[in-house]
Formats: C-alpha cells, sequence, structure tokens
C-alpha cells in the first residue's frame, strides 16, 4: 500500500469526533442577534448581556460538565485533516457573521430605543464576538496562503489590534515564555500589571519588528506596505463608515467593545504561559520552544469555542498547523480549569495567585528560581517558596 492510499484508508477509518462541532463557534458572532431575539421574545433588557453571561457564566460550567478531551487523530490522519477544507470554512464564516452582528448592534444601539444599561449590555456583547474574532484572525494569520492572512487583518479590523498580525508571528512566537516577551506573564505578576505591559509592548514591538523589515527593503516605515498601517487603515475605513451611517454617536461605543475585545484577548494571553521559562543555553540562546512552556488546557467546551486554541503546546511547536490537527500532550502543564474560567479567575489576583502559583512551583519541582518571576515580587517568591537545592 502506498503512502497517499494509506493515509486516505486512514482518513475513511477513523472519523473526527469533533467535526461538526466545529460549527458551534459560529454560535459567538451569532450572539448580537441571539441577544435582540431574546429580548424581543421576553421583553427582558438583561438579555442584551448575553455575551457576558455565556463568556463568564455558562462556559465555564458547560466546561466543568463535559470535562476533558485528550483525544489525538491519528499521525498518520494528520495530512488529511490538514487537507480538508471543510474546516477551513468553518473558521472562514466567521467573519461575514461578525461583521453583520456588527452593524446590526450598531443599527439597535443608535435606533433600538435601548437603555442605557441595554446598549452597554450590547457592546460588551460586541466586545466579546471582536475579542473571540481576534483568537479567529490568530488562526488564519498563522498560514502561509496570503487570502488567509488578509482575512487575518479584517477579523482584527474592530478591535483596532491589526499589530496582533506582525508580533504575534514574528515577535510573540520568537520570545515566547522569556522575560523579553510582552505576552508571558510572569509568575507573581497581576493580569492588571500585565495588561499595559502587554498592550504597550505589543505595540512597540510590532512597529520594531515592521520598521526592521522595511529598513532591509530600503523602505521607511511610512509607506502603504506596512503591515501594521495598513491593518489600522482598515480599522480606520470600518469605524468612518459606521460613524457616517448611524452618526457620531456610535463613536463611544465601538470604542468601549474594542477595548474589551482586545483585553478578552489580553487576559487570555495571561493565562497560557504565566510563569513558564525557557532557559538559556550554554551558547547564550533560548532553548527551543517545548511542551513544558504553555499551560494547556483539554476542556473540550472551550475547545470547540476558540478553535483549539488551548492545545497550545502544539500550536508553538508547529505554529501553522490548522486548529483542527492540533494535539494534546501529556507532559505539557495543565490548568485546573478551561480558558472561560481561567479568565474570570485571573480578574481576581489573589484567587488567581492561590490557585497557580503553586502550580507553577510544583512544575519546576519545587525550585522557584526555574520560573519567569516578576522582578518586583522575586525575593517575596523566593522567601515564600524558597528553592531546591
Amino acid at each position: 500500500m502506498t503512502e497517499s492510499s494509506e493515509t486516505a484508508h486512514t482518513a475513511v477509518a477513523w472519523h473526527d469526533p469533533k467535526r461538526y462541532l466545529w460549527l458551534i463557534g459560529l454560535l459567538v458572532p451569532l450572539l448580537p442577534f441571539i441577544s435582540w431575539g431574546l429580548v424581543e421574545t421576553t421583553g427582558l433588557g438583561v438579555f442584551w448581556w448575553t455575551g457576558l453571561v455565556l463568556l463568564y457564566g455558562i462556559v465555564p460550567v458547560i466546561d466543568h460538565l463535559f470535562g476533558k478531551d485528550t483525544a489525538n487523530p491519528p499521525d498518520i490522519a494528520l495530512s488529511w485533516l490538514e487537507q480538508d477544507r471543510y474546516y477551513r470554512w468553518c473558521i472562514f464564516l466567521y467573519l461575514p457573521v461578525q461583521y453583520a452582528g456588527l452593524v446590526f448592534g450598531c443599527w439597535l444601539i443608535t435606533h433600538g430605543d435601548l437603555s442605557t444599561a441595554g446598549r452597554t449590555g450590547l457592546s460588551l456583547t460586541l466586545g466579546g464576538v471582536a475579542g473571540i474574532g481576534i483568537n479567529t484572525a490568530h488562526e488564519l494569520g498563522h498560514k502561509k496562503e496570503s487570502v488567509e492572512r488578509w482575512l487575518s487583518k479584517i477579523a482584527l479590523a474592530p478591535t483596532w489590534y491589526g499589530h496582533f498580525f506582525i508580533e504575534h508571528n514574528r515577535g510573540h512566537h520568537v520570545r515566547v515564555a522569556t522575560p523579553e516577551d510582552p505576552a508571558s506573564a510572569r509568575l507573581g505578576e497581576s493580569f492588571w500589571s500585565f495588561l499595559p505591559r502587554t498592550v504597550s509592548g505589543s505595540l512597540h514591538s510590532a512597529w520594531t519588528l515592521e520598521s526592521t523589515r522595511l529598513k532591509r527593503l530600503g523602505k521607511g516605515p511610512w509607506t502603504p506596505r506596512n503591515d501594521v498601517l495598513n491593518a489600522w487603515a482598515m480599522s480606520l475605513a470600518l469605524f468612518a463608515a459606521l460613524t457616517a451611517a448611524f452618526g457620531p454617536g456610535i463613536l463611544p461605543y465601538l470604542c468601549f467593545q474594542a477595548v474589551f475585545g482586545f483585553c478578552l484577548l489580553e487576559v487570555i494571553n495571561y493565562t497560557e504561559h504565566y510563569g513558564l521559562l525557557r532557559r538559556r543555553t550554554d551558547s547564550g540562546r533560548y532553548e527551543r520552544c517545548a511542551p513544558r512552556h504553555s499551560w494547556n488546557s483539554d476542556n473540550v467546551t472551550t475547545n470547540v469555542f476558540l478553535y483549539h486554541l488551548q492545545r497550545h503546546s502544539d500550536h508553538h511547536a508547529n505554529p501553522t498547523r490548522r486548529y483542527q490537527a492540533l494535539r494534546h500532550f501529556d507532559e505539557a502543564p495543565e490548568l485546573p480549569a478551561g480558558y472561560a474560567g481561567m479568565i474570570l479567575l485571573a480578574y481576581f489576583p489573589p484567587l488567581w495567585r492561590r490557585v497557580m502559583d503553586p502550580r507553577v512551583v510544583a512544575h519546576y519541582e519545587g525550585d522557584v528560581t526555574r520560573a519567569n518571576i516578576q522582578p518586583s515580587k522575586r525575593e517575596a517568591l523566593l522567601s515564600r517558596y524558597g528553592h531546591a537545592a
């Protein structure tokens, strides 16, 4: 049997149990329509807050009830999985639904006779859609096909986070789990300290990376070929079009949803590498990124909504691998809950530290000095946990 026929035979014999579950991810961009339908049906304005209720209430509970899925596709089926275009369309469909929901949400805010609380709740729901849209952009932005990379920028436009396209691929994936990475949280660092550091650091890194690339081509940074500028131009065009259509009163709500959206991305970033450190080799370079440098979670519900983002170790080992083919690693450190539960915990630093700091120390076999420590907390952490002889 040839390799191609063996692969085809395996594909027929093995069926992806999550194949049709990935369509559930489209519930997220449908949230503005779902919220409107629930309000119209019940007359209860609280349903404008459906996005927050789903994100912080329903999904963590379902995550717990449905548990984990550590099953991996057989290695020989990976190539077949990568080539099946059905999985790409599950991602592609997010974008038109997302934009339709954004336009509909803007119309409701400006013409729907909503209360201030209702407009705030709907803006947060739109921000949740945009924030998870950044994860859609993350999946698309790692691919080699130009159409997917442009779709990534389109997905980032509602949050004005187009520079993520540059920083994540060429910055974070190089410096991950090191003190130099603005997107890797340090042991002892609260989310509220991490947030301004990662937002400003990622922006600075993206601009520097793109300026350096253009300089090698003999060009300055102020050119349409600057991928930071052309991504921001998409955001400017989007916001200008929505303002022209719905009036200047929509701008505060657009900005509000954008900030909530990119903060949602950053709180997920906070959980993914908290306290984990790649050590320097004798050459002075950092060791190769390995499964032990990312926190994983196999909670199936959040993984379906986030396109296997929680299988983060395999993603860092194989950045261009498509979400449906990402694998579980037994040696990767495991979060005690899915991302939906962990981001809620991250908002409360004392609870976060109580849950996660001992796990980081245990991951390093009691030697806290091997962790990526927040410099201002170093002495306190050494005093509390000590270190191995």
